[in-house]
């Protein structure tokens, strides 16, 4: 087998009887470029390497091979100890036992502020969030039997999707503890939804690091453990089958698709509270389109994406903003930077509004491809905005 990146991506270009201008012209680099990456002169990029995967169909060695090229991050950012969040303690002693009307009137605060967050900066929504959930959470431990239990379960519920705001945010270790902390109040009140949903979102937060066995390891422990419902299983499938798609597997990633498609359709609703997970209509397709592009497919990837955003409500800023720029992403490295400069133009309002940290992480992956055509026309007419949603002055 092949020593290095280059050697090996020689091997498998000579193999599938690919000339170095031609699979250049596949991924539309220069064959310079790609040449100096064969040559072991430059390092493969991320990007590189997951097009060459999907165009040689090489099955993520690629992919892996690039990881291993690049030196490793380091895990010990990801943990945080000693956090006081959400302790939940009230001062001036026990209150009164808050009847149904009580505590539905936290749960339609909740669901509020849940729907706002779909179409508006997760700053807005963080500190009114962590008061209610410091509030239920108080009031769970203040209160035993049935009112007790349903506390905690709102107040797990609270603490899961804080914690998704807070990835939201670009705080990845709030982010974390939150979800764990979601995790351990719903074990306590015998949730085992939102107690398997947590590795969901842990696995999100390690496919935003571009870490692919972590992704998997997290989403099927998820689906492993506990008594969780259909949806969060097929959620968790679905995370796995990301997760797949980032290692380069298609195979393996359409499988876990099928399973995830399975369990969705078994699944009951998730009353009295909001779904897990996303609400838009078809979640799975959506993922689907995202993995595609991961694995280099992305004239496929445009196809399904075009598709299923247009089923999207305009309501749903967030999801719009985050899949928009993937498609934009999609078309930008298929070559079709007309469609995809475009596609960007569309969307600018959205993700503007939404302020996402994690949708922050396609756009520079976005800039950084459009600018290898920085001449091009429509590329200079969108670069302003481009420039100025992702922070540069």
């Amino acid at each position: 087998m092949a020593g290095t990146f280059g050697e090996l991506l020689r091997e498998h270009r000579i193999a599938a009887g690919l000339s170095m201008g031609q699979l250049a012209k596949l991924i539309h680099y220069s064959k310079g470029y790609l040449s100096k990456i064969e040559n072991d002169v430059k390092p493969p990029t991320p990007t590189v390497a997951r097009l060459c995967d999907g165009v040689l169909d090489v099955g993520g060695l690629l992919i892996e091979a690039a990881a291993l090229t690049s030196p490793a991050l380091g895990r010990g950012q990801v943990l945080l100890t000693g956090t006081a969040l959400g302790s939940g303690e009230f001062a001036g002693g026990p209150r009164p036992v808050p009847d149904e009307q009580v505590i539905a009137g936290m749960r339609t605060s909740f669901e509020q502020l849940r729907g706002l967050g779909l179409h508006t900066s997760p700053m807005v929504v963080l500190e009114p969030l962590k008061a209610l959930q410091h509030t239920v959470h108080g009031l769970a431990r203040e209160n035993t039997g049935p009112v007790g239990t349903t506390l905690l379960r709102l107040a797990a519920r609270i603490a899961e999707y804080t914690g998704w705001m807070s990835q939201e945010a670009g705080d990845e270790q709030g982010a974390l503890w939150w979800t764990r902390h979601a995790s351990e109040l719903s074990r306590a009140a015998g949730d085992p939804d939102i107690a398997s949903y947590a590795f969901v979102r842990e696995s999100g937060l390690a496919l935003y690091r571009q870490d692919a066995a972590a992704t998997i390891n997290l989403a099927q422990q998820a689906q492993w453990i506990g008594r969780a419902g259909a949806r969060v299983l097929a959620l968790a499938a679905r995370r796995e089958a990301q997760g797949h798609a980032l290692a380069g597997d298609r195979y393996a990633a359409e499988i876990a698709f099928d399973r995830a498609r399975t369990l969705l359709t078994a699944a009951q609703p998730d009353s009295p509270y909001p779904a897990l997970g996303p609400s838009t209509p078809e979640p799975l397709e959506l993922a689907r389109g995202w993995a595609l592009c991961d694995l280099g497919l992305n004239t496929e990837a445009v196809t399904v994406l075009d598709r299923q955003l247009a089923r999207v409500p305009v309501t749903s800023r967030r999801t719009r903003a985050r899949y928009g720029t993937r498609r934009a992403l999609a078309h930008a490295l298929s070559g079709e930077v007309d469609e995809s400069c475009r596609t960007f133009a569309a969307m600018i309002d959205d993700v503007a509004h939404v302020d996402s940290a994690t949708i922050r992480t396609d756009l520079r992956q976005l800039a950084k491809t459009l600018g290898r055509w920085h001449n091009h026309g429509a590329v200079r007419e969108i670069s302003p905005d481009l420039k100025r949603l992702l922070g540069h002055r």
